[in-house]
């Protein structure tokens, strides 16, 4: 069974492969890492897990019984009691309940946690599987924004209320 984990230092080779397994995959839905990101990783994986100490964001990754990372949920820009919701999913785990469960667990860990009281994510239009996931777990749509040039909605869910 997969387990929702706190992002480790040791997490850094398993995310590094995720991420490259998947760039093709996940650049049809949301725009690309770009090069940089690959080549200067470490350093990036270093400064995050710095930044997560202070609070301002908590940082997760699924990991399968075998170490591999099947995604990433990530709630960001922490403060006032709200933080924005952002997630991946391998694509060989997509279609499985993975991003709703994982949706499910990083909500209730906002929460009981990290003493969050709101969240908010958006997505693109097109981006069907996020849209859907969002709305199994809750989040209601609240307005339409512009992702990298792409039409999206906006979402938000109040913590007090969902039943995540």
């Amino acid at each position: 069974m997969p387990e929702l984990q706190r992002l480790r230092p040791d997490h850094a080779p398993a995310l590094l492969a995720f991420e490259r397994d998947n760039r093709a995959y996940f650049a049809a839905s949301v725009p690309d890492r770009g090069d940089a990101f690959f080549e200067e990783f470490e350093d990036r994986h270093r400064a995050l897990l710095d930044e997560q100490e202070t609070g301002a964001i908590h940082f997760h990754v699924l990991v399968g019984e075998d170490g591999e990372v099947l995604g990433r949920f990530n709630l960001v820009d922490a403060a006032d009691g709200a933080a924005e919701l952002g997630y991946r999913v391998a694509e060989k785990a997509a279609g499985r309940g993975v991003a709703t469960a994982g949706v499910r667990e990083v909500c209730r860990l906002a929460r009981e946690a990290y003493g969050l009281t709101r969240l908010t994510a958006a997505t693109t239009l097109d981006n069907t599987g996020s849209r859907t996931v969002l709305g199994r777990v809750g989040f209601g749509a609240v307005g339409s924004v512009t992702l990298d040039g792409e039409p999206g909605t906006s979402y938000e869910l109040d913590l007090g209320a969902a039943r995540a």
